[in-house]
């Protein structure tokens, strides 16, 4: 495997812009250098962050923060069996650093860069929890309404009259709703069910509300029909008109197209045998608004820093920053522990759709998505507006994208003094 970054960049350029290597950074500084022994710290040992909010880093301070985590990102993934990895730094509003590494396709040793596209999977829940509170604002409910009064001709069976599901239920996986995953290859013979059929008969009350945290793709999917019903289209359409090209997120989209599929990682799984990594199936799922959708790192780092930036990317407002902050906050104290990857310890616990911690006296934010031979992640401090995004085609990675996450948030703080 090669983890010597392939591709670096520092634009915003979408998907079909030729990769460049030795691209430079505000400043002339170069990206592209050896790679540098480094002590390895867990992420805990590592200096507590400045008091001050820190300012975008010069490109001094990014040299240093990406020599000291080019090392890690290389540990990662051979800990990881990860073939290819992309990442993306953000501080304030601005992309400061994205790369490559790896191989996103191992037969033909096509190196990954920033313009691979890989399954963004369930970071994709924080975009669409987006959509739907921005129809909040609109007017059309309030969060501790029953999603019921919404629902056009879709009923909840097992619901219980006397503690109705509400939206901020359905946001916070504390619906009661069924968990639930029905992946089908892409070349199967049948297809996904579709989206009202799938509803009709997946979704299961298990329990009443604010029992337990039990993670619900379909409540996710019942999202997405919310949406539908309240705004009188196409879920896909709002999400293109709403999120994906407010941003400029050109690259990202609920199937490929012709140029993204030139550029599209092979999802791989390890042989549980001989650990050689193996490709796998392609796969849709009837879940899909609850993660079924393609972008690139560049994206994804456009959507942290509108994340990170209350609600607003670069002068174009998603949502007013109060319900950003909602979004952002943890919603229910007794829900809390650990999540997927083992992110935000003790602290950690669910906001609406986001995960949300405190760590040092700062405020963070996270989510992951895994699909079969993909794992994805995004992070950021919010107190710093320092953010990361990491797609990866490697099999359940959580544990090595969280520590990577959390070591680039520090050392961009500690070297953007």
């Amino acid at each position: 495997m090669n983890a010597i970054p392939t591709h670096q960049r520092g634009d915003d350029s979408p998907v079909g812009a030729v990769g460049r290597s030795n691209r430079r950074l505000r400043g002339g500084v170069r990206l592209v250098a050896p790679l540098l022994a480094v002590l390895i710290l867990p992420v805990a040992d590592l200096p507590g962050p400045s008091p001050l909010a820190a300012q975008v880093p010069s490109p001094e301070a990014m040299d240093r923060v990406r020599t000291e985590l080019e090392p890690e990102i290389r540990r990662a993934m051979v800990e990881g069996r990860i073939p290819s990895l992309t990442i993306a730094l953000t501080a304030g509003d601005e992309i400061v650093w994205m790369a490559g590494y790896g191989e996103s396709n191992l037969r033909t040793r096509t190196p990954a860069t920033p313009e691979t596209v890989y399954i963004i999977a369930s970071t994709l829940k924080t975009m669409g929890a987006t959509v739907l509170l921005q129809l909040m604002e609109e007017g059309h409910f309030e969060l501790d309404d029953p999603i019921e009064p919404h629902l056009g001709d879709l009923e909840l069976e097992g619901q219980d009259p006397d503690r109705p599901i509400t939206f901020r239920h359905l946001l916070t996986h504390t619906s009661g709703l069924a968990g639930g995953f029905s992946p089908v290859p892409v070349w199967a013979d049948t297809v996904p069910s579709p989206m009202e059929e799938f509803l009709q008969y997946g979704l299961r009350v298990r329990s009443v509300p604010e029992e337990r945290v039990r993670y619900s793709n379909p409540a996710f999917t019942l999202i997405a029909h919310l949406i539908e019903e309240m705004t009188g289209s196409e879920f896909r359409k709002e999400m293109r008109k709403r999120i994906f090209h407010p941003l400029g997120m050109n690259s990202t989209d609920f199937s490929p197209s012709p140029a993204m599929e030139e550029v599209l990682a092979v999802p791989y799984r390890p042989d549980p045998d001989t650990g050689a990594q193996q490709p796998i199936s392609r796969v849709r799922f009837a879940e899909w608004p609850a993660g079924g959708a393609w972008g690139t790192v560049e994206n994804q780092a456009r959507w942290i820093i509108a994340s990170l930036n209350g609600g607003d990317f670069r002068g174009t407002r998603l949502l007013s920053e109060d319900t950003a902050d909602l979004m952002q906050t943890r919603q229910f104290d007794r829900f809390t522990g650990p999540m997927a990857g083992g992110w935000g310890g003790r602290n950690a616990g669910y906001g609406l759709a986001w995960w949300t911690t405190t760590r040092r006296g700062e405020r963070y934010i996270a989510h992951s998505g895994s699909v079969g031979g993909y794992t994805a992640f995004i992070h950021g401090n919010r107190d710093r507006k320092l953010g990361v995004a990491i797609l990866t085609n490697g099999q359940r990675a959580h544990p090595h994208l969280v520590r990577l996450s959390f070591l680039a948030t520090d050392l961009m703080a500690e070297h953007g003094r």
